[in-house]
């Protein structure tokens, strides 16, 4: 598989499944019970989504898997911030950049 394909495969997974994951959320705090099965049936779909976005492709998951948790990271702190105002500390961009470096190291470190 192409890798600018795959990267771009996985970029919509993260973001299926962080957009996912904030919808519920929001669902969690809806008011009245219509309203917040609704959110969460949309939430469930954006899911399913994810699930096939990033099972349907005939890859190694787990050979993509150091790049996927750092886009993950990043469009999931993206989502955080956008539709939630949460802006990350210190903490955050400190794992986070560890988080990043080890994406790097799963996927660019070729055995010899």
């Amino acid at each position: 598989m192409n890798p600018v394909f795959a990267y771009l495969v996985l970029t919509i997974a993260a973001a299926l499944e962080a957009g996912g994951d904030a919808i519920v959320r929001k669902g969690l705090h809806a008011s009245g019970t219509p309203a917040r099965v609704g959110i969460f049936a949309i939430g469930a779909a954006v899911l399913f989504a994810y699930g096939l976005t990033v099972n349907s492709p005939p890859w190694d998951f787990g050979k993509l898997l150091g790049i996927y948790v750092t886009l993950f990271f990043v469009i999931a702190q993206l989502v955080n911030l956008v539709f939630f105002g949460a802006r990350p500390d210190l903490p955050i961009f400190l794992g986070g950049a560890l988080i990043v470096a080890g994406g790097l190291v799963i996927t660019f470190w070729r055995a010899s």
